[in-house]
């Protein structure tokens, strides 16, 4: 082999190795194909042509609707991992937001600088240096027009969509501004800091409004209500608290955690009447506005701090948790306490509370059964510890943050670990879908790979052998029934 043919062999099989698969998730086509089906009508029966349903085969992914409120929601689940995400500069992620045109993704990173990702190749954009200090918080307006971006020194910055700095609030917290969020018109906006205070602010003039003080510790999150003038705080004083943001007065307080309140978000969609907070306390409570209690308990079954969580835009009832160990679950919160069949099976009469020790008993003696000892405990909140699907090795470590596709059909989480991943839904029949090292960890993903490489080869190996064995048999000498 002369010496330009040794290079070109050398070239080629180093191009070998570097090729790798690009994945892309690409949601033009699920819609318009869904769009196309339900405005074009059969003349002969005058209704919507059907929308088809979809067999666990791969051949049926060109079937897979977009995320519809008419689904059952288990099929819009994100659980497939797509891709991983990292600066070369790696840093610890605290906030990441989806633009209003919702083709990328916006990651502020602790090192103040503001990241772009494309949302449907996810390939890196752009990078540019935004604050001096690390960014723990990010916010678009309901528009889409404007940007907030809160750091550690409690300075917000005010951003065109084209990242052109406008205004900037230098001392606007006296510590680290955790949350920002805009009210139901952009007119104003809310932050929250480790000051112990949230303040209401003016946006068209940037000026304070109000300040909202009540907590005894850092307020690590907040929300402004889509509809309602009503305004919430969690706290590392384990106190939830809902507040009149127009004469800033404190409407009411919830004392239903025992640890640090991480995040606090109002439900999105349906109704709008419910309240998600997570908890240090390995609990997140599902809390109706309406009543002012919790509906709805969910326990970690890994006994592990939740640090996020994020409410699907499509479909109402679908939570997703993020845990400090790295774990993404998925839960339904659809069902909620019936408190009359609560009353009727456990009477007054049986349960006998102690309310200098806080114990429970029957009347009768004996110990309370478990289930009918937590209903009671709980307030008649119904306590969910099975997760719709759970994802025990989504990230390293602490997820920090995660958001959602305004379609509903991708999730983007990043957290301490200093990477941002994508998630999607399954497709179906995939078998291998689950074996990978976000749900068996690493070890146990590369085992799974070696036996799926061996499993392979074997299949291959014996259709060789039976084509082998056919090419043997003379033409006209084949046994019938044997051939």
């Amino acid at each position: 082999m002369s010496g330009l043919s040794r290079r070109n062999h050398d070239a080629e099989s180093e191009l070998e190795k570097k090729l790798q698969q690009r994945r892309t998730v690409d949601y033009f086509t699920p819609v318009g194909k869904y769009m196309i089906t339900k405005n074009v009508y059969n003349r002969r029966r005058r209704r919507a042509l059907p929308i088809g349903s979809i067999r666990p085969a791969a051949s049926y992914v060109t079937d897979l609707p977009p995320s519809l409120i008419s689904s059952p929601s288990i099929v819009d689940l994100s659980s497939k991992f797509v891709h991983i995400s990292t600066n070369k500069s790696k840093h610890a992620i605290h906030a990441v937001k989806w633009t209003p045109d919702a083709r990328r993704v916006l990651v502020s990173s602790y090192s103040g600088e503001f990241t772009l990702w494309n949302g449907l190749t996810f390939n890196f954009e752009s990078i540019m240096q935004a604050h001096d200090v690390p960014i723990f918080s990010l916010e678009y307006s309901h528009s889409g027009k404007w940007l907030l971006s809160g750091d550690m020194s409690g300075c917000i910055k005010f951003w065109q969509p084209n990242f052109n700095n406008v205004n900037i609030l230098s001392k606007a917290h006296e510590n680290t501004v955790g949350e920002l969020a805009f009210s139901p018109n952009d007119s104003k906006f809310l932050s929250c800091s480790d000051d112990q205070t949230l303040k209401v602010w003016d946006f068209s003039t940037a000026t304070e409004e109000c300040t909202l003080k009540g907590h005894h510790w850092d307020v690590k999150g907040c929300d402004w209500h889509s509809s309602l003038g009503l305004v919430v705080s969690g706290s590392k004083d384990n106190l939830v608290k809902l507040w009149d943001p127009r004469d800033g007065t404190c409407i009411t307080t919830l004392h239903d955690f025992k640890h640090t309140v991480s995040k606090t978000v109002f439900q999105k969609g349906g109704n709008e009447r419910l309240l998600a907070a997570c908890s240090r306390d390995h609990s997140t409570r599902i809390f109706d506005l309406r009543m002012l209690r919790a509906v709805s308990v969910i326990k970690s079954d890994k006994e592990t701090d939740l640090t996020s969580l994020a409410w699907h835009p499509i479909h109402s009832t679908m939570l997703s948790i993020g845990g400090y160990d790295g774990s993404l679950s998925h839960y339904d919160v659809s069902k909620t306490a019936d408190i009359e069949a609560f009353s009727r099976t456990a009477p007054k009469s049986e349960l006998n509370s102690d309310k200098t020790s806080g114990s429970v008993s029957k009347s009768g003696g004996g110990n309370v059964p478990d289930y009918l000892l937590n209903t009671y405990v709980n307030r008649g909140a119904p306590i969910v510890s099975d997760a719709w699907h759970s994802i025990p090795y989504a990230h390293d470590r602490a997820i920090y943050t995660m958001e959602y596709h305004p379609l509903g059909h991708m999730l983007c989480t990043a957290g301490a670990d200093k990477s941002m991943r994508f998630w999607c839904r399954a497709r179906p029949g995939d078998e291998a879908g689950f074996n990978d090292a976000a749900h068996l960890g690493a070890a146990a993903a590369n085992v799974a790979k070696v036996d799926d490489a061996r499993e392979v080869s074997g299949t291959e190996s014996r259709a060789d052998l039976g084509d082998a064995t056919e090419g043997s048999v003379l033409p006209g000498f084949s046994i019938p029934g044997f051939s």
